[in-house]
């Protein structure tokens, strides 16, 4: 027993002998016969040991402790683990967290890290304007990276997570959307303008709006029928568009003479200048459009919006805006969650607001001798919603370009 090297077949190396090292040995009655995978004599003699060592080790109930991991290394290994599991999106956002990790832990051994070193983490996002949501994620991501390597445990009682903030978002205020509106369509980004208007009318979440393809539009009927979705009852959804969303729809559409049901409504393309030779004071127009991808984050041609309009919000706020715009309609809490998809319950309080009478009239009811229930207030938005007309331009005067 100790090393030797296999010999070949007649078929196989012509019946001569092998290059690589082999060990056999036999441990515990059992024959232990594998391939040190080496031409190095020397280097097959410490692999053969160290294979009997662990063998002995695992035998006597002594488990190996693991060498160190320096946080760059744990990282990717976490990222490349997860993968499989995750969705894109999910993936991308904690490749994102970990991207702000590494210049600050990246060559620092997870045994290392120290309760003070996350601290300091923290002020220096802080200042960097960072808000408390994102240091959450990030410090999040750290987290389950120690704790695959059990070693979270040692700092937890010194880390302090951010607080952040559950409001749920707001509504924008009708000149709000007039001045995002106006911002939109002096975008480069020809598709900002409709996709933020659709958001307005449909309440369909950003990654929604840029998964639908033209098979989920109907122009002749008038309504979305969402197709992909975070939430099993956001997918296949139908919302019906507003007069000024339709009409916007259908001028987008022709301008894809050759689109195909399978095509995405707001598909990949890039921007560039024409005119003068393509230098300053040219027009910004689309190439390299592909209509089989759908279009990328409407990031940073929204932050140039909404310094433009000077309007604090986020995108998500459309979605708000148009539920809240359909609570003071009177629009019943289940017409909500039909229109909406999943809604919280946080949310669903805050903007719905027609069942406040119908429990107002059940306690006058039950508890009142001769008060009557209040009158329901006016409705701020006509009946009809969510076909409703827009509140600064009228449908007749929407523009794409």
């Amino acid at each position: 027993m100790g090393l030797f090297k296999r010999k070949g077949s007649k078929g196989q190396n012509g019946g001569a002998a092998f290059n690589v090292w082999w060990y056999e040995f036999s441990f515990q009655g059992v024959r232990i016969r594998e391939s040190a995978r080496t031409n190095n004599k020397e280097v097959a003699e410490r692999i053969m040991r160290e294979r009997r060592r662990k063998l002995e080790m695992g035998s006597a109930g002594v488990k190996e402790v693991a060498k160190p991991k320096t946080f760059s290394i744990a990282a990717r290994d976490w990222l490349d683990t997860k993968q499989s599991q995750w969705s894109k999106s999910n993936h991308r956002i904690e490749t994102t967290n970990v991207s702000h990790l590494l210049p600050h832990f990246g060559k620092m051994l997870l045994t290392d890290i120290e309760g003070d070193d996350v601290a300091r983490y923290q002020a220096r996002r802080k200042d960097a304007k960072a808000s408390a949501k994102t240091i959450h994620l990030e410090i999040g991501a750290l987290r389950a990276i120690m704790r695959k390597h059990r070693v979270w445990a040692n700092i937890q009682p010194d880390v302090k997570m951010p607080k952040v903030s559950n409001e749920v978002g707001r509504a924008l205020t009708d000149d709000e959307q007039h001045r995002l509106l106006v911002a939109c369509k002096k975008s480069r980004s020809r598709a900002l303008y409709p996709a933020f208007l659709l958001s307005l009318r449909t309440g369909l979440r950003s990654a929604e709006l840029r998964h639908l393809q033209w098979r989920n539009i109907d122009l002749v009927g008038g309504e979305v029928t969402v197709g992909k979705s975070k939430t099993e009852a956001g997918e296949g959804r139908n919302v019906p568009l507003s007069d000024d969303a339709l009409l916007c729809l259908k001028k987008w559409r022709s301008l894809f003479r050759d689109a195909k049901p399978v095509h995405y409504v707001f598909c990949s393309e890039k921007y560039g200048l024409d005119g003068q030779n393509g230098r300053k004071g040219g027009k910004s127009v689309p190439y390299k459009i592909d209509p089989t991808k759908p279009i990328g984050p409407f990031k940073d041609s929204w932050d140039r919006v909404r310094e433009t309009a000077k309007v604090e919000c986020r995108w998500h706020d459309a979605r708000h805006t148009f539920i809240s715009k359909l609570g003071e309609s009177g629009a019943s809490d289940t017409d909500i969650l039909a229109l909406a998809g999943h809604v919280s319950l946080k949310m669903l309080r805050r903007y719905s607001h027609s069942g406040n009478e119908r429990k107002r009239a059940a306690i006058a009811a039950a508890f009142n001798s001769t008060a009557k229930p209040r009158r329901a207030q006016k409705q701020s938005t006509p009946q009809g919603y969510p076909h409703f007309r827009p509140h600064s331009e009228s449908a007749q005067n929407i523009q794409i370009m």
